[in-house]
Parts: C-alpha cells; structure tokens; sequence
C-alpha cells in the first residue's frame, strides 16, 4: 500500500483512497489533486496494490488504521477506492467517483464464480482493453500504458466477497457516475443511493479523465464540503431556473 500525503499546509484534512491501477503519476489523477489541493486540503492519498490475496489485510485494514489517526477529515473515493472506502469510519462526508460496488453486467457471474474458485494469486486473468473510450478521452498514453492488464483468481474472489458484504451507504453520501461507464455496475448504486444524491457526467469510468471534468468541480468540492446537501441544492436551484 503506497501513501502520499500532499499539501502539508492544507487547513482541512481529506482522505482519497484512489481506484485499481490509478497512480499520482497519472496525468488526470493529478489534476484532480491538484484541484483539491488548490482547494485548501491537505491530501493523504493512497495507491491500492494491484493484486489481493485477501481484501482485508491488504486493502482495507493499512488505510483504516491510518485514518484512526485523523480527528476530522472529508473522504473521497473512485472506484475500487470506493470498495474500501465504504468500510472506513469517522469521515465527515464522503464522495465516490463510480464505486466499483459490483462488477459489470459483461462479466457473467457463473464465470466469476469459477474464476474465483481457482487456488492462486498469480496474475492470470486478462483485464481487457483499458483505452480511452473506456475511461475516458483525456486518458493519456502513459496512463493506458502503465494500467495493469493482469489480475487474479484471488483477486476476483476477494473483491466479489467484500461487494457482497458493503455496509450501509453512508445517509448523506454523494456519488459521481456515468452511464456509458463499461467498467463498473450501475445497480449497485441504485440500490443503495438515493437517486438525489448521484450524480451523472458524460464520459467514461474515470470522471478526472472525461472532458466533461471541469464542469463538475465545483459540485465535487461543495460535496465533500456539505455532503448530500449540495446536490440537493444544485436540484432545487435547477427546478427554480427551469
């Protein structure tokens, strides 16, 4: 588990707990940094491995232990990230950029379920194609080229298990999806977020890599700052204006 913190002088502390593969490397991870740090947050960041033998002590346990540590702090989460971040406690608000809260529909469960049988965590899986269209059309070469391509049987084991047992989504959670999002399932979020509180881009799995990305900032920031309050004002603001 690789941590990072980044504006040591931020006045408001934030978790981000990044998706599978993503790196503060990445030219639109960093953006996305970078707009949080310019925000006045002081960032602890983390880089999930990407392979797991079991969810808990790999994924979940090193960032919870940390975050013990933090008396107050906002929590954002995309993807995998959000697998883990939805266990994790004593966030004020919480964010989550396409929750990867259940695989998607292309991925057939009988298939997963044998998969996920096999006894090894060697890396043998193929991923599929991770290009532009699929996270989205500012993904950059070096982004796509430095994306694992591989996972394992433990990996689809652990990661089914611990969809299966998600907690209750926090009350005043906000969630950021798109529904040309090839990576995640949308159902899961349906079934635990009020629809109220989500929120749709244009664009693919990966909001900081969607062209569409600088018209939702603002709303990102107002969300870990106010929670679930903020997209129900931008709703009431839009009824009035229409």
């Amino acid at each position: 588990m690789r941590h990072r913190i980044f504006n040591e002088d931020g006045e408001e502390e934030l978790v981000f707990v990044m998706g599978w593969g993503n790196r503060w490397t990445h030219e639109n991870v960093s953006w996305l940094i970078g707009q949080l740090t310019d925000a006045g947050y002081r960032v602890h960041a983390f880089e999930l491995p990407t392979n797991v033998e079991d969810f808990k002590a790999d994924w979940l346990v090193p960032i919870a232990e940390y975050v013990r540590d933090i008396e107050e702090y906002q929590l954002l989460a995309h993807s995998a990230g959000a697998l883990v971040a939805q266990a994790l406690d004593g966030a004020d608000n919480h964010v989550y950029l396409s929750p990867w809260w259940g695989y998607t529909e292309s991925r057939p469960e009988l298939l997963l379920e044998a998969v996920a049988a096999i006894p090894t965590s060697f890396p043998c899986l193929p991923v599929g194609e991770l290009d532009a269209e699929a996270l989205g059309e500012l993904a950059t070469d070096h982004q796509i080229a430095t994306s694992p391509r591989w996972v394992s049987p433990t990996f689809v084991r652990e990661t089914r298990r611990a969809q299966r047992e998600l907690l209750t989504i926090d009350h005043d959670a906000v969630i950021f999806c798109s529904l040309r999002d090839p990576v995640v399932s949308l159902r899961p979020i349906g079934e635990r977020v009020p629809a109220e509180h989500v929120v749709l881009y244009d664009g693919g799995h990966e909001l900081f890599s969607s062209a569409s990305r600088e018209r939702h900032v603002e709303t990102i920031l107002a969300a870990l700052e106010e929670g679930a309050a903020a997209v129900e004002d931008r709703d009431e603001e839009t009824e009035i204006a229409a």
